[in-house]
């Protein structure tokens, strides 16, 4: 190889090596700030075909759509509620296109725990299913979050008593599982959040639902078909484990009020391993994630602490999407590999011409 060849490589690498940081540059999160008096919002999802989150209120009954702009709209508002009624976990049914609220009442309140159904583009309620109690229960249920499965059934946990409802796309509610598991674990009795059991919960394509607990930090994979728990041995627990997401690639997001875990299994969620951990603004207190537009996910900070305090008059409130910094380092590393066979099978090609050229000038003499 000449030395010209050898400097024109050179020169082609330096290119490209200078164009690396502009390729593989960290892309800012995509943080939408938005006014809604009032409204500490704890649960969020995302509706694809209008292409806008969807926020519900721990104050009264209110449902509210936010764009990617920040703009706010009244979306369902539903005087059949109980006045002061708690608007907790969300999720959107593709199937039938329906937002699926959980909704409790907080004491003092009287007890009301049910699932309600919203058809999107009616805006109008397709059932409202009240969750049955357990004869063991010793305390009222606390319906918190819910996810839905390929069939339109929503599965909504108790976090007060530790079981899962299943809900049908016709409304008829039951106990879906109540796995000795969910109570199998110590719980420190001094923390502020010790009340609360099983929390966030997503549905897997695959077949089974994974469900976090918030006071002991574990992980549990359920069976879709007869509720059967069993423990997900991850290399560490995740205290005050909140809201959950789960990616098309399988990774799967937990969110505490301190920060996200990125967790992923190769085996099914028998064992996961938590790789990435991003810090969360606490005292903005984020309490839920959601798969939003292009696969991001996206956590909201409702500032729930002040609403729980008896605090009022905020109107300004965040969504902010996740990102983590190790895969963006580790797409920069396949993006210079990538680079470098270029220019690997770019030397190759100029060698193998430069030879074809040599024999053919050969010949022609």
């Amino acid at each position: 190889m000449t030395r010209s060849m050898l400097f024109s490589a050179l020169m082609l690498f330096l290119i490209l090596l200078a164009q690396g940081p502009t390729l593989t540059q960290a892309r800012k999160p995509h943080i939408i700030n938005f006014r809604s008096p009032n409204l500490y919002p704890e649960g969020i999802t995302w509706d694809p075909l209008a292409q806008h989150f969807i926020l519900g209120s721990v104050r009264d009954r209110t449902i509210v759509s936010v764009s990617d702009a920040g703009v706010v709209e009244t979306l369902i508002f539903d005087p059949d509620l109980p006045e002061n009624v708690t608007i907790l976990g969300l999720t959107y049914d593709t199937v039938n296109n329906r937002l699926l609220a959980a909704i409790n009442a907080i004491e003092p309140l009287p007890n009301f725990g049910a699932l309600a159904a919203y058809d999107l583009r009616t805006r109008r309620r397709v059932f409202l299913s009240h969750l049955p109690t357990d004869g063991d229960d010793l305390k009222r249920p606390g319906p918190n979050a819910v996810a839905v499965d390929f069939k339109g059934n929503a599965y909504v946990t108790n976090s007060i008593g530790n079981y899962i409802w299943k809900v049908n796309n016709q409304g008829e509610a039951s106990i879906f599982s109540k796995s000795p598991l969910f109570t199998a674990y110590p719980v420190d009795q001094e923390s502020p959040f010790s009340f609360c059991g099983l929390n966030g919960i997503v549905y897997s394509s695959k077949g089974y639902l994974l469900v976090v607990q918030t006071n002991t930090g574990k992980m549990f994979k359920v069976n879709e078909d007869n509720g059967n728990a069993r423990l997900v041995l991850l290399n560490e627990d995740m205290p005050i484990a909140d809201g959950m997401a789960i990616r098309k690639d399988g990774v799967v997001l937990v969110n505490s009020p301190k920060k996200v875990w990125m967790l992923k299994s190769q085996d099914s969620w028998g064992e996961g391993v938590v790789y990435d951990k991003i810090d969360l603004d606490e005292a903005r207190f984020p309490t839920s994630l959601t798969m939003g537009n292009d696969g991001r996910v996206y956590v909201v900070y409702g500032h729930l602490l002040e609403a729980f305090m008896g605090n009022s008059g905020r109107d300004n409130f965040g969504i902010e999407e996740v990102i983590s910094e190790k895969e963006n380092r580790e797409d920069s590393v396949w993006i210079f590999v990538l680079l470098g066979l270029g220019l690997a099978y770019f030397m190759f090609w100029r060698f193998q011409m430069r030879q074809l050229i040599t024999n053919v000038d050969k010949k022609t003499n």
